[in-house]
């Protein structure tokens, strides 16, 4: 199975043993605390998942800067987006700026109950300059509007750095039992099947038939043995779909259109960024340390409005070190139902034109969703459809 970023082995920062874990628990009580952002706590659930290997803890603003000038760690590795804890000022009490170790409380979960554990190497101001630069690489804009801007822009200045032990999984687990998995547990399960070649495909989206060919295209064409499906769980900007309902859909898809033991379905505990190029490389990244050996980057791939191009998110793979990765990317074209094919095709796999292309936009497929009617079947498998037709029908009720 293919090596993770950085390392022969996943590092996860779970503290799985049970006695050091209450220990921690006990401990983590007693030690002055801070609220993290939704995004820093998403970060953590990725630290402790194995997902962000071979990391250790949020990044200080030299390491951030680094990041997001060079697409480089200070030790020479590469990594495509800042992993950081940036809190408010009244977050920053001075107990806590008077100890080196403090516990991290969850502000998704009732309660704000403690998620880990951190050793504070340091506490640092995030000046404008940086924090725009940061912004800028990251993001390819400062533009307000973008949905993952102000998820940065507004969290506050203060940088705390530093190693971190975690002790949940946040609302994951208990929300998405059956679909929220670590990296460990996906490269255990990849074994387990027997799988040699995977191919990833990542989704914040419910997935219609130019997604289900996209994931059987991409399998045929590097001949791998199964197709790993793993969808964001976390935090998304107004207007997507739910998670809960998106899962549901992937089920009903896979269980009907797809052969028996080809395809695993898997969440992960991430916000979206909508950082389109960088959360790409990103996405690589956690994939490799899934053990997938391929990955799909599609058409606006991670994007938002029109911030990107449909293939920046492809291209950027042309700029980084030919080793910076071990994983393969497929990169995948406009992919849609051809009335002369009578099929789904993905464009330079198919002789016709535009004129011959059935396509409708996603506004024009939410409105007919929401107005009690079927998607054509052109676009979306009965099943999918029925599932997103009664969510669209029970908001607008």
């Amino acid at each position: 199975m293919i090596k993770p970023h950085g390392a022969e082995t996943l590092t996860p920062l779970y503290v799985s043993d049970d006695a050091e874990r209450t220990e921690l628990i006990k401990e983590a009580e007693q030690l002055p605390s801070v609220t993290v952002s939704s995004g820093a706590a998403a970060s953590a659930v990725m630290l402790a998942s194995g997902y962000f290997t071979p990391l250790t803890g949020y990044m200080n603003i030299a390491e951030a800067t680094s990041v997001a000038n060079d697409m480089k760690l200070l030790n020479g590795l590469f990594w495509p987006i800042p992993i950081m804890n940036i809190v408010p000022d009244e977050q920053l009490t001075e107990a806590v700026k008077n100890t080196d170790r403090i516990a991290l409380r969850d502000p998704n979960v009732e309660g704000e109950p403690v998620l880990a554990v951190m050793d504070v190497s340091a506490i640092e101001i995030l000046s404008t300059e940086q924090k725009d630069l940061i912004i800028e690489k990251t993001f390819g804009t400062t533009d307000p509007e973008h949905p993952g801007v102000p998820a940065f822009a507004e969290v506050g200045d203060n940088v705390l750095s530093g190693p971190i032990q975690v002790l949940n999984y946040s609302y994951f687990p208990e929300d998405f039992p059956g679909t929220f998995r670590t990296a460990v547990e996906i490269r255990e399960d990849i074994a387990a099947r027997g799988w040699d070649k995977v191919v990833a495909f990542q989704t914040r989206n419910p997935m219609h038939r130019a997604h289900e060919e996209l994931c059987k295209i991409a399998q045929r064409k590097v001949d791998a043995d199964g197709v790993l499906i793993h969808m964001l769980l976390g935090k998304l900007k107004p207007g997507d779909i739910p998670a809960a309902v998106r899962d549901n859909a992937i089920r009903a898809m896979v269980k009907h259109y797809f052969p028996e033991n080809t395809v695993s379905i898997t969440g992960y505990g991430f916000d979206m960024l909508y950082a389109g190029p960088r959360e790409a490389l990103l996405h690589a990244v956690f994939r490799q340390n899934c053990g997938a050996s391929h990955f799909i980057v599609g058409r606006d791939h991670a994007g938002a409005g029109d911030y990107y191009g449909p293939f920046d998110a492809q291209a950027i793979f042309d700029d980084i070190p030919t080793d910076a990765l071990n994983i393969e990317i497929f990169r995948g074209n406009w992919t849609m139902w051809c009335n002369k094919c009578k099929k789904i095709i993905m464009m330079g796999d198919c002789p016709h034109g535009n004129d011959d292309y059935f396509t409708i936009s996603g506004t024009k497929q939410r409105e007919i969703l929401a107005a009690g009617e079927p998607l054509p079947p052109e676009i979306a498998r009965p099943e999918v459809a029925e599932i997103l037709m009664q969510y669209y029908q029970s908001e607008v009720n």
